[in-house]
């Protein structure tokens, strides 16, 4: 039987993926954190279900079964910075994530990203664990957007601004 590919080998391959480029964001106050995610689908569209893998590890993760609510925004052409900082660059961490970007937050109190092409303000639904993540299943409460935005996406190692 021939041995399975080791971590580093998968996460080489995997780089060949396109992904487009979604922050989840989640607390409040000091608590507030967030991250990066390429894992971001839709689930179901009646009921509206939203799916994506997050790292046990993730400061983010304790704060979606803490408070049951998030904000999922799609990042657009001209958000590579706040890409960069919901990743850590830097070591920003935390509620300093969130500094130089305006948000507006609708029915949960979570924040969304003001001039995402989507965002999506969510109650987690279901939380199930896999390895080293949980597959995060939210139910949207409400949904913003702004056409002409463009899209973010992460591929083989960078960000990539797709314009419109």
């Amino acid at each position: 039987m021939a041995e399975e590919p080791t971590g580093k080998e998968f996460r080489a391959a995997m780089r060949a993926f396109v992904g487009n480029c979604s922050i989840l964001t989640v607390g409040d106050g000091d608590e507030a954190s967030g991250l990066v995610v390429t894992s971001a689908i839709s689930l179901s569209a009646d009921p509206p279900l939203l799916l994506a893998c997050v790292n046990r590890t993730a400061s983010a993760h304790p704060l979606l079964v803490k408070y049951g609510r998030f904000g999922w925004s799609s990042l657009g052409a001209g958000h590579q910075a706040v890409a960069e900082r919901f990743s850590g660059f830097g070591g920003v961490k935390g509620a300093a994530r969130y500094e130089g970007a305006e948000w507006e937050t609708a029915v949960t109190g979570a924040r969304m990203l003001v001039g995402a092409p989507a965002a999506f303000d969510c109650t987690v639904e279901e939380m199930i664990d896999r390895a080293t993540h949980t597959i995060l299943i939210g139910r949207v409460r409400a949904v913003r957007t702004t056409p002409g935005a463009g899209a973010l996406v992460y591929w083989n190692g960078g960000y990539r601004a797709l314009a419109e």
